[in-house]
């Protein structure tokens, strides 16, 4: 068995690099690396073998993403008591003890909103009226999507629906499979252009005037919608809100802080969940995307 034969199983057995340190540097003494014995080959020398034997580290200069420095604003939707006091003191006359009324107004409860993205409807009608649910978009709503909140077991305590055709079919299909859930439907939440996308798309460009007037009302959705929970409520809440891609995926870049521009970047199948938790603190979580792992492979669609 030749010597370098021997090297290499010899490793093998051991594993380490404290053998191939040592079998490399019997090696070169005897000349295997191609030059004379006790001269130091340009290619290979004891000083590169015993770098290679080293665990590979990472450097913070150089593999490191570096941070963009934009802190997190835990005062995002404008509810942390803390801006009303200075100093302990409340910034305008009050009886009631500062830190006690300043803890009076903290929220303690976690909302979870749990957003589902309308099934699949007719893209070839004419006007919102015939843009309704196609029998596999009454499939996704009855047998995936209602039976998939319903198996959660959560004690949901409202659902908002668009009222746009499709947003609200869905809405009232769902609503079969959580008897006593109460129904609120809202013209915010309509389907539009929330803020034009970055990169552009080639295939859907809005004039500056729908954006001008759909940004409007999906920022003034998400503000009436996404926040903390009131002071006075106790117990964590799970609410429901059906609506409509472009509304969901603005919304999860502003309640992440991520730049709103990007909401084009994220696709959401029909019928899917997107959860979002909003803590007492003013963090906020995404717990799924686009969650549609609950349907067949066959049956997922994005129209």
């Amino acid at each position: 068995m030749s010597y370098r034969r021997t090297i290499k199983l010899v490793c093998g057995f051991a594993g380490g690099s404290a053998v191939l340190v040592v079998a490399a540097a019997a090696a070169e003494s005897r000349g295997y690396f191609g030059d004379k014995q006790g001269e130091r080959s340009g290619q290979w020398s004891r000083f590169n073998i015993l770098q290679a034997a080293q665990p590979a580290t990472w450097s913070t200069g150089n593999h490191t993403v570096a941070s963009t420095g934009h802190a997190w604003d835990f005062n995002w939707d404008k509810r942390d008591p803390s801006p009303l006091f200075t100093n302990g003191k409340k910034k305008e006359n009050s009886s009631e003890d500062p830190s006690s009324e300043q803890e009076n107004g903290k929220p303690k409860a976690t909302r979870n909103i749990l957003f589902i993205r309308h099934s699949q409807y007719n893209l070839s009608g004419n006007g919102d009226h015939e843009r309704i649910l196609t029998p596999l978009g009454s499939q996704h709503s009855l047998e995936f999507t209602g039976q998939r909140l319903a198996a959660l077991g959560l004690k949901y305590d409202i659902m908002v629906y668009s009222t746009m055709a499709r947003a609200t079919e869905t809405a009232n299909i769902i609503s079969k499979y959580l008897p006593g859930v109460e129904l609120v439907s809202c013209d915010l939440l309509r389907e539009g252009a929330p803020i034009e996308p970055v990169p552009p798309v080639n295939h859907w460009k809005p004039d500056a005037v729908q954006y001008h007037e759909d940004g409007a009302r999906i920022e003034a959705a998400f503000r009436r919608y996404i926040h903390r929970a009131d002071p006075k409520q106790k117990e964590d809440s799970y609410e429901i809100i059906v609506c409509h891609a472009n509304v969901i995926r603005y919304f999860v870049c502003r309640a992440l802080q991520f730049p709103p521009e990007g909401w084009l970047r994220m696709g959401l199948n029909n019928g899917s969940i997107t959860w979002l938790t909003v803590r007492p603190s003013g963090r906020v979580a995404l717990r799924t995307l686009g969650d549609s792992g609950f349907m067949p492979p066959d049956k997922l669609t994005r129209t």
